[in-house]
């Protein structure tokens, strides 16, 4: 199958998925609980539960048992970009070609609908947990689940010494440790997820994990690069904002030419530890790549 056929498919996969956990009932909160749907459902390109997903099928077939797994970090994922618009953060007007939370709706309704999607992930985690009659496999999701928790932590902390530091000098290793944090940290822990749920070996989960850890630092040069010369118009909201906040990204840090040279170079470490699971993980592969020459 072709990459883009593939990475659709499992687009659709999640998307389907999702649809299952918006709430359409009538009642007072019906406003926060349409909120929530127009964040989640605003697009994207799903990459962390496909991380989840496409991990996973390394190694097992049945994906349901890891569905919950990826409609959480979706939720989660989302929650950090509602919080991450607000003018308190990053004063984005635009996400995905859209208004962002706060400015369809308002900003204390985009607070509670970044809330109830936090909580939601928690919320359908905690349910698998209760429907899991296997010890041994309770007892793993279990620790997946504080995984799970000790990521988002790391993405908050990332997020705050991003907002702490903007428009100071910072070292290479904070700039890292930003990145690390408050990108990394969930694309790692999307790996890491499929991983675990198929009981992968010591070894195995070490590679994948490496590989995340990567794939993870290239998404946000690649970030930071499109924030410097992207297209608005494909990007979906407005290019320069970085610039404006004075925030410290591999770009100001190292120039145009010299973020690139360093996305290419860990592009190709994540692309070596990853081509040594052969035919089989070449979605993964592909998908390396992806990250490193998306437009958006």
């Amino acid at each position: 199958m072709v990459f883009k056929d593939e990475l659709e498919k499992y687009k659709n996969i999640v998307d389907n998925e999702l649809q299952k956990y918006l709430e359409k009932k009538e009642c007072p909160e019906k406003i926060l609980n349409e909120s929530m749907e127009y964040s989640l459902m605003a697009g994207g390109k799903r990459l962390r539960p496909i991380l989840v997903i496409a991990t996973y099928e390394l190694f097992e077939q049945n994906i349901e048992k890891c569905l919950p797994y990826a409609v959480a970090i979706e939720m989660v994922h989302n929650f950090s970009l509602i919080h991450d618009d607000l003018p308190g953060i990053d004063n984005d007007d635009f996400r995905h070609g859209k208004p962002t939370n706060h400015k369809k709706f308002n900003e204390a309704t985009a607070i509670l609908a970044g809330d109830g999607l936090l909580n939601n992930a928690y919320i359908v985690i905690s349910k698998d947990l209760e429907n899991t009659e296997d010890l041994e496999e309770l007892k793993t999701k279990i620790k997946l689940f504080n995984e799970f928790s000790l990521a988002i932590d790391r993405m908050i902390a990332g997020e705050y010494v991003d907002t702490e530091y903007e428009g100071k000098e910072i070292s290479e290793n904070y700039l890292e440790y930003i990145h690390l944090n408050k990108t990394g940290a969930l694309l790692t822990l999307s790996v890491r997820m499929g991983a675990i749920l198929a009981n992968v070996d010591k070894k195995t989960l070490e590679d994948l994990t490496n590989y995340a850890s990567k794939i993870g630092l290239a998404f946000q040069i690649k970030d930071d690069i499109l924030s410097e010369e992207g297209n608005e118009e494909v990007l979906g909201k407005p290019v320069g904002n970085d610039k404006k906040l004075g925030k410290c990204t591999y770009v100001s840090k190292y120039g145009l030419d010299g973020a690139k040279e360093k996305l290419r170079k860990i592009t190709e470490e994540a692309i070596d530890i990853i081509t040594t699971y052969g035919e089989r993980a070449e979605f993964l592969k592909e998908l390396a790549i992806y990250i490193a020459n998306r437009n958006k």
